[in-house]
């Protein structure tokens, strides 16, 4: 039974496709309304001053001629001129000629324009004082007599001593201003929806683009949830996105080494298991079966008897060597376990170990061979473990080899420490030669039918634990020879500080 839901029930509204389209519609709907604020403005503005330069034109053309006429007293032509400018420009805009109110005033006779009755809005009544000031002035406002928006002109007209005598201002509405707008907003509109719709294309189109790998995600997470480390992404994008899928590809990769290696130690612990239940069961089958004999009487016989206590102890004995073996192995497999090391000899290792392995190599008429570079081969280690190792290995080439044949044994000191010790025995097949190494593996040899298995697997994680290397070399029928490689510890000074060390460990130790 899947114990993940395969089938992608996301709400359409919470799909990336969706999300991508509403946030590209966001964005274009803000650029279309700042682009559309934008443009009216500009547009109301450029309508404004093109409206303003017309009637400041206008008007001062009207207020030079004013002028004229106050400076040259040639009042019997303005009546016609009047009349003239009042038929060419009502249509457009409304003209004031308004005098300064002063009973001197030249322009009395010009004014056309009586605003006693008139009650002015706040708009034309600055602009009238402005230009009875001497200032240009334009003022834009919404007219309830136009009933739309209407800019007004300011233009001071002046006597012949350049005093402000009156003012010519001009009223027009800017035609057409509303209609621009609307205008302007429908083709904005029309602009916004067709960008809407290209904008949904293109989101389906990149959404496309974007989920399909996210999909394939997905469906590869839901695999390696299930177990399946063989599925791969295998994405050549060049972007996040690629990086990500890749990434995928690796966690597929390191959960499915994983997995493997977690399959291996459960094979390594079930057969653990069989091989520790198969080496007891024998002697403790034995020990059952003289046990019962001894309490039924059926041994009576007092050599017999003596016997069977023999019997029983070598086999009791026997299990304690394994459980002995089992212990040590696992505790130095640990991690967390770390030997203690000081500067040793490993010259004096090996003498220490010829002293006690002459008599076994007697019993076969075995001779040893030993070629050392140096008198003194320094290392940092822990003597009796590497003398453990070294003694399983002479041990095993004193096992299998033949009589009358000899054990070689060479210490070299040069860049590292070199160690070899080579038989002449049975030697060990190819097809054996990587499992030597392994928790109870044994030969169908007779040599190794009371052997437990765990004597090399010991010697490889001692070697591992000083930081050295164990290899093998073997032929069927010529010999197997074992090398190790191990640091050494040459240089005088460090030793000086690891001594030093030494004794200040060494007196904390007893203050405490």
């Amino acid at each position: 039974m899947s114990i993940v839901d395969h089938n992608n029930n996301v709400k359409f509204y919470n799909r990336i496709s969706s999300r991508v389209y509403f946030y590209f519609a966001i964005i274009i709907c803000i650029f279309a309304a700042t682009l559309g604020i934008m443009f009216l403005q500009l547009s109301k503005s450029n309508q404004k001053n093109t409206y303003r330069e017309r009637l400041l034109n206008k008007g001062r053309s009207i207020a030079e001629i004013l002028n004229n006429y106050i400076i040259y007293e040639n009042y019997d032509e303005y009546p016609a001129f009047l009349t003239t400018l009042k038929k060419i420009e009502t249509s457009e805009m409304d003209i004031w000629i308004i005098d300064n109110g002063e009973d001197d005033s030249p322009m009395k006779d010009l004014s056309d324009t009586d605003l006693t009755n008139i009650e002015l809005n706040r708009s034309i009544r600055i602009v009238l004082e402005n230009a009875l000031k001497g200032k240009e002035t334009d003022k834009v406002y919404f007219s309830d007599i136009y009933n739309e928006t209407v800019m007004s002109i300011g233009i001071p007209v002046y006597d012949e001593n350049k005093v402000v005598a009156g003012a010519v201002i001009l009223h027009a509405p800017i035609k057409g201003q509303g209609q621009l707008i609307k205008t302007s907003l429908r083709m904005i509109l029309m602009s916004a929806i067709t960008a809407l719709f290209v904008c949904f294309i293109v989101a389906v189109i990149f959404a496309k683009r974007l989920t399909q790998p996210i999909s394939k995600m997905r469906v590869t997470a839901l695999g390696l949830a299930e177990g399946d480390y063989s599925l791969k992404i295998e994405s050549d994008q060049k972007d996040e996105l690629g990086d990500l899928a890749r990434t995928f590809d690796i966690l597929s990769d390191r959960l499915a080494q994983s997995e493997e290696e977690r399959k291996n130690m459960e094979q390594m612990r079930m057969d653990f298991f069989a091989n520790v239940s198969h080496e007891l069961r024998t002697p403790i089958t034995v020990i059952r079966a003289y046990t019962e004999m001894l309490i039924d009487g059926i041994v009576t016989d007092p050599e017999k008897i003596n016997a069977n206590y023999e019997r029983m102890l070598k086999e009791c004995k026997g299990m304690e060597r394994l459980v002995g073996d089992l212990l040590l192995l696992s505790k130095m497999q640990n991690p967390d376990f770390a030997v203690e090391k000081e500067p040793i000899n490993v010259i004096q290792i090996f003498d220490d170990i010829l002293r006690n392995a002459s008599a076994i190599c007697v019993k076969k008429n075995i001779k040893l061979d030993i070629q050392k570079t140096e008198g003194s081969v320094m290392m940092l280690g822990d003597y009796d473990r590497l003398r453990q190792m070294f003694m399983i290995i002479f041990d095993n080439a004193v096992k299998f080899s033949n009589e009358n044949s000899t054990i070689y044994i060479k210490i070299m000191c040069m860049d590292i420490i070199r160690i070899s010790i080579k038989d002449e025995g049975v030697g060990i097949t190819k097809e054996e030669l990587p499992y030597i190494f392994d928790k109870f593996y044994k030969s169908k040899l007779r040599q190794n039918a009371n052997g437990s298995g765990l004597g090399l697997a010991i010697a490889r994680q001692i070697a591992i634990k000083h930081n050295g290397v164990i290899n093998v070399e073997s032929e069927i029928g010529k010999g197997t020879e074992f090398q190790f490689s191990f640091q050494k510890l040459t240089d005088y000074e460090d030793l000086e500080d690891i001594v030093e060390q030494e004794i200040a460990t060494s007196m904390s130790d007893n203050i405490q």
